[in-house]
């Protein structure tokens, strides 16, 4: 008699992990402003560690509905999915053992990669792009640099989508395998343009070919009864939807990344 056929166990994706798995938390990560815990979720044999931020433990702001910013961080992972880079780590809605929030993956990063600097000199060296002037202390002045990076101006391109209001610099993790992920997008896609960032290296430059590409996916994938469309209309409010669509339009119209406007502060504060 032959032996029974053996089924090989079943893969369990990221994704299935994080909003299935077993949330246990191993501690807390006091910098951030609003409440960030480091955990470890496990799912059918399979394990990672994650970050979870409880709707409970988020910090009211003027300028956002309070007990959105979960989805909001959601939302950006979905949009940067739908542009084909994996610019942030996967991220879920799911309850916890604080009750709702944003659950996403635990990303190792790497120190040394040398993205942001500040430097003695009027103009960026080779391989920089300048942001502007900072206060050092005593009253002098350094010149805030970012690198010449590709992987940062997919990130740029990004943050003028999802109408980020606080890409610092703390906010870039690169990671194993040359990869680099942007992080915290909880203060985005509001309606009203309110772009904070220290990636202004390429305003006004004519966008890149690549990033053409991925405005004109996130365009139709955006239109009424699109995927993402469809998915960012569970995150964020139908007005927001139709600003970030509005925002796609306006970089592919235009073609160029985008300039401050003025009325709002440029740079988010503290800077890093």
């Amino acid at each position: 008699m032959p032996a029974p056929e053996r089924i090989p166990p079943r893969s369990v994706t990221t994704a299935e992990l994080l909003a299935e798995g077993e949330l246990t938390v191993r501690g807390q990560i006091r910098e951030a402003s609003n409440a960030v815990l480091y955990c470890s979720v496990s799912h059918e044999g399979r394990e990672a560690f994650c970050v979870y931020k409880p709707v409970a433990g988020e910090r009211p702001l003027w300028d956002f509905p309070d007990g959105t910013l979960a989805e909001r961080e959601v939302a950006a992972y979905e949009v940067s999915e739908a542009t084909g880079w994996g610019l942030v780590p996967p991220t879920v809605l799911r309850e916890g053992p604080y009750g709702r929030g944003m659950c996403q993956l635990w990303i190792e990063g790497e120190a040394g990669d040398g993205l942001l600097s500040l430097v003695d000199a009027e103009e960026p060296g080779e391989g920089w792009r300048a942001v502007g002037l900072a206060d050092v202390g005593q009253g002098r002045t350094a010149l805030l640099v970012h690198a010449d990076d590709e992987r940062l101006r997919r990130l740029a391109v990004l943050d003028a989508v999802i109408n980020n209001a606080d890409r610092k610099g703390g906010h870039l993790l690169p990671a194993a395998g040359g990869r680099l992920y942007g992080i915290d997008h909880g203060v985005t896609f509001n309606a009203e343009n309110k772009l904070r960032t220290l990636l202004w290296g390429w305003a006004g430059e004519r966008l890149t070919p690549e990033a053409v590409g991925a405005l004109e996916r996130l365009r139709g994938s955006l239109a009424e009864g699109g995927p993402l469309a469809a998915r960012l209309s569970e995150l964020i409010t139908a007005a927001e939807v139709d600003a970030t669509r509005a925002r796609v339009d306006a970089l592919l119209a235009s073609g160029r990344h985008p300039e401050p406007g003025g009325e709002w502060p440029a740079i988010p504060w503290p800077p890093v």
